[in-house]
């Protein structure tokens, strides 16, 4: 960014962090002014950037406060000119005590997209249908009437209801025929764990309608037709 003309004869980049008095917290929203007409303002790291030539200056500002000048070539590492100002900002890492994190369950989380995507799930096409008007009168509904009419937004809702409806059976899927289950059925991992989640996927429909008897049976019984076709090295015991 300029504030005015420069000469670009010797002219190479400046890259630093600001730092407060304890050089550990990052100062944001500095700004850091070359003589020679060029200007940066820190991140929220506290990091900047700015052309310079060899016989400028540095002049940093904080809340309209300015440092002493730094001579430009007089800076050793030009990639890694870090200060540090006479301020204490308070930091925004901080070490925390023990976090316990309790992970949604399936439920949960279909609740949560059916709730958020509830216009989309509820979606059904567009028809003629009545209403009734403050003087006590039927009309027909002139929003559903306008709808109908609408053929590509129709069109694009109900693509966009099967796109989410399919994502949640995917993930149903997901849920029953998972890694760490299926390894402690069969005692399967690594690669060949990896092949027969994807040969042996069951479809949505099955994996709503069997119980665990079955679902789990299902299992093993692809395990040991999946043992026929690849080699599956024997389970490690703990």
């Amino acid at each position: 960014m300029f504030l005015g003309n420069s000469d670009l004869h010797a002219q190479f980049m400046i890259s630093g962090t600001v730092f407060d008095s304890s050089k550990i917290n990052f100062v944001e929203n500095v700004r850091v002014v070359s003589t020679g007409g060029m200007f940066d303002v820190t991140d929220s790291m506290g990091r900047f950037h700015l052309m310079a030539n060899d016989n400028d200056s540095l002049i940093f500002y904080y809340n309209n406060k300015p440092t002493q000048k730094f001579i430009v070539k007089s800076i050793p590492d030009p990639n890694n000119f870090n200060i540090s100002l006479r301020i204490n900002i308070k930091g925004k890492y901080h070490l925390l005590n023990e976090v316990v994190i309790f992970s949604k369950s399936y439920k949960q989380d279909s609740l949560e997209n059916r709730q958020t995507y509830a216009d989309i799930f509820d979606y059904h096409r567009p028809g003629i249908s009545t209403s009734i008007t403050p003087g006590g009168g039927v009309g027909a509904d002139v929003d559903e009437l306008i709808n109908i009419f609408r053929f590509k937004r129709n069109k694009r809702l109900k693509a966009f209801q099967r796109r989410i409806e399919t994502q949640e059976q995917e993930k149903y899927i997901d849920y029953r025929f998972n890694r760490i289950f299926v390894k402690r059925i069969t005692g399967m991992e690594g690669a060949v764990l990896d092949t027969f989640l994807v040969w042996y996927r069951p479809s949505y429909a099955f994996a709503r309608d069997s119980d665990e008897l079955i679902f789990n049976q299902y299992i093993l019984n692809a395990f040991y037709q999946y043992q026929k076709l690849v080699y599956v090295p024997a389970a490690k015991k703990d």
